[in-house]
């Protein structure tokens, strides 16, 4: 059934113009509470979204650039579960950088005050989903909370009434996800959490990811990932939560190189010793290199360190987290927390004696104190000034380095990525980034 028949109740259509040939080309079925779909939405198109999107296993939905999918905050059916985009097949998003793929709510409730609102549940890619391509998107305010008859909780992903959507969730250990130049942010949970699969996370932007808990992204067994040239902007907890729980001799041990990522303000807005920039545990294999943690709570942990190779450990001893730049700023954190660290102003944090601080980590890394700062000097963001704890990310900021910028010189050159020979997506090889020779995710503009 060709979709400009079903419009009726489920889903509505405005092209941007009067051309016919802008509507979207597609097989719809549609439900009560689910509007089945694959084909192509077409360049130009605006879907408005009031019931769960699913796209059949073995079928696939291709969103084309400037597309904008808007989300009801209705909810589904008499529990009002939040709106999910269920990737049952593949989905392939190509936006461009001046015309990228919007999915949102409506513009009058895109405001600070619903940054952290949950107003629906984001995109769900299920264990039957075998590919996911995202690029030049953005998607934001989701993180709604999981509730009995969403088709996340009836498929067993996730938890009714113990969890929120994070913005993307992947759940085959055998698929392959590519998500690149991409913004992700104002939403209750993490940005991207992998439960499985082959991944490239690479150029993108991640802001204000998550409420009282969550990262910018977060990685469990039966991942291979490489996470490179990200910019993550005030994460509740971490930019990079990396482990390898879940690992069984189905699921295997997660595998992450992040390299080359600038985050900023992370885990000031997390109670306790929790948070800061980087945590990798439970048998991670991780490469964490090149990254520059600014105004970061704390620095990168590895709890239980001292017993590797473990499930309960910080990580595989063949790891390395190592060569990466921490600055700090002077600003006192608007959050403290005296029966926890009491840290206040990033250099404490970093000095701090934290019990999950391994001491064979960032033994070359640059590690700002009280007596020596370290100041990237970015093109357009400064250090001293943004609040610790703000999460609200400010377009015109460039975090380009400055000709001189000690940013520029240090970081490691080593590091081959899992899929510098690329990945193959939809009969396209997508390759990850070479590791570049600064620290963060830019050098001179």
């Amino acid at each position: 059934m060709l979709i400009g028949a079903l419009i009726g109740a489920a889903v509505s259509f405005a092209s941007c113009d009067d051309d016919d040939d802008k509507q979207p080309s597609s097989t719809t079925e549609i439900s009560d509470t689910e509007m089945t779909v694959s084909g192509t939405w077409a360049s130009g198109s605006e879907i408005n979204l009031d019931r769960h999107l699913v796209i059949p296993e073995g079928e696939s939905l291709t969103i084309e650039p400037g597309v904008k999918i808007i989300v009801s905050t209705a909810g589904v059916g008499v529990n009002h579960a939040p709106i999910e985009i269920i990737v049952n097949g593949n989905l392939y998003v190509r936006g461009t950088e001046q015309n990228p793929v919007l999915f949102s709510v409506e513009e009058s409730k895109r405001t600070t005050a619903n940054i952290f609102a949950g107003l629906w549940g984001g995109i769900v890619a299920m264990g039957s989903c075998d590919e996911m391509v995202i690029d030049h998107a953005v998607i934001e305010y989701t993180g709604g909370q999981v509730i009995e008859g969403s088709p996340a909780a009836t498929a067993g992903v996730y938890t009714a009434g113990d969890d929120a959507y994070p913005q993307i969730t992947t759940n085959n250990i055998n698929g392959k996800y590519v998500i690149t130049n991409s913004t992700i942010r104002n939403g209750w949970s993490d940005g991207i959490y992998l439960m499985g699969g082959s991944a490239i996370i690479a150029g993108n932007t991640f802001a204000a990811n998550g409420y009282s808990g969550a990262e910018a992204v977060n990685i469990k067994a039966g991942v291979k990932a490489d996470i490179a040239g990200n910019v993550m902007f005030s994460p509740n907890t971490n930019g990079l939560k990396l482990s390898s729980s879940g690992q069984s001799e189905t699921r295997g041990q997660a595998v992450a190189n992040a390299y080359n990522n600038t985050i900023i303000n992370a885990g000031w807005r997390r109670d306790g010793e929790k948070g800061g920039c980087v945590y990798a545990e439970k048998n991670i294999l991780a490469n964490v290199v090149n990254n520059l943690m600014v105004n970061c709570k704390f620095r990168a942990m590895t709890p239980n360190y001292k017993n590797p190779n473990s499930s309960d450990a910080g990580y595989d001893d063949k790891s390395v987290i190592d060569y990466n730049m921490y600055v700090s700023g002077t600003q006192k954190s608007p959050i403290v927390y005296p029966e926890g660290s009491n840290v206040a102003y990033a250099y404490e944090g970093y000095a701090y004696a934290h019990k999950s601080y391994n001491p064979d980590i960032d033994v070359h890394s640059v590690i700002a104190t009280a007596d020596n700062l370290v100041n990237p000097q970015f093109v357009n963001f400064d250090i001293n000034a943004v609040g610790l704890a703000d999460y609200v990310y400010v377009s015109t900021w460039d975090f380009h380095l400055a000709e001189g910028s000690p940013a520029l010189s240090g970081a490691s050159a080593s590091l081959t990525p899992c899929f510098a020979d690329g990945l193959e997506v939809n009969n396209k090889l997508y390759y990850s980034p070479s590791i570049q020779p600064q620290f963060g995710a830019f050098g001179v503009k």
